[in-house]
């Protein structure tokens, strides 16, 4: 879709030039047609150009005939594709973290103005709650049900790594106004992002009426960290990864995970394997805060 648009747009962007170029001795309306090319891949931008664009062949139509009328009533038809359009891919961990990972990639790598949501519920909630690749160490899942052995995937650092995504990792209820200010940095970025959100899932064991609370339980303890990685402060010469959560309390890391039938029931049935896993997972959440803090420069 995004490719088929970009394609439309493309086209429509010679038509208007051209059109520009054969009212040289209109200055205004030329203006007004060089302001949209100008303007044409910037969101805001090019809604008020548009506007102006389109109020402008209107006026002029019955004035025009022969190729400038061709031009303007063809430019008019594709008047959908005047105002850049956002698009936006939408899924969960077992698809972006797993069983789609190699096509998310392909569309990470390829440039693409497109932004990817992941909702992360560390589990395949919709097809029985099967362990993925986002499942951390500890967690009881089908196939898991001992307990994940190995840690979750950074799939956030796997993106970051290419050096023009845009990345973000959020949790609505622990921090909203990260939350929105990422979307809009995602959203402004000329090329891909990906924004990795904490999704609470009834998969968990928890009471879901209080998901927010619960995200902010997981930030507050460390468990889930916030971050912000813009490719256009590297451009700058500035550092373009930013460290949004605040020092966790570890402290209440263990009591955290086990208010989760997802960790407590492995500390029910194989209390011994349940304590080994369960500092695993604490001090894997560890390593890789002291990894955002390296590249925050807050070490």
């Amino acid at each position: 879709m995004n490719l088929a648009y970009k394609a439309r747009r493309a086209a429509l962007a010679e038509k208007v030039q051209k059109l520009a170029e054969m009212w040289a001795e209109y200055p205004e309306c030329q203006k007004i047609l060089n302001d949209w090319i100008e303007n044409m891949d910037d969101a805001e931008g090019s809604k008020t150009a548009a506007a102006a664009l389109v109020t402008d062949l209107e006026g002029c139509k019955a004035e025009c005939e022969g190729e400038e009328l061709e031009l303007l009533e063809a430019i008019l038809a594709e008047k959908d594709c005047l105002v850049k359009k956002s698009f936006w891919i939408i899924g969960g961990d077992g698809w972006a973290y797993d069983i789609g990972y190699g096509g998310l990639d392909h569309v990470l790598a390829s440039g693409e103005d497109v932004n990817v949501l992941v909702l992360d519920t560390e589990v395949y909630s919709n097809t029985g709650g099967q362990a993925s690749k986002s499942t951390p160490i500890g967690a009881v899942a089908k196939f898991a049900s001992g307990g994940k052995r190995i840690k979750k995937k950074d799939l956030g650092m796997i993106a970051a790594n290419y050096g023009y995504v845009y990345v973000a990792q959020c949790a609505m209820g622990a921090d909203k106004n990260q939350l929105v200010k990422a979307f809009k940095e995602a959203e402004a970025y000329k090329g891909p992002s990906l924004i990795i959100c904490y999704a609470p899932c009834i998969n968990h064991g928890i009471n879901m009426t209080k998901s927010q609370s619960e995200e902010k339980n997981a930030v507050d303890c460390g468990y889930w960290q916030l971050y912000r990685y813009n490719p256009m402060l590297a451009a700058e010469g500035k550092n373009p990864f930013t460290l949004d959560s605040k020092e966790p309390t570890f402290e209440n890391y263990q009591s955290f995970i086990l208010g989760e039938t997802r960790y407590a029931s492995l500390k029910k049935t194989q209390p011994d394997v349940a304590e080994e896993l369960f500092q695993k997972t604490e001090e894997s959440s560890k390593a890789r805060l002291e990894g955002y803090k390296k590249l925050a420069g807050k070490e």
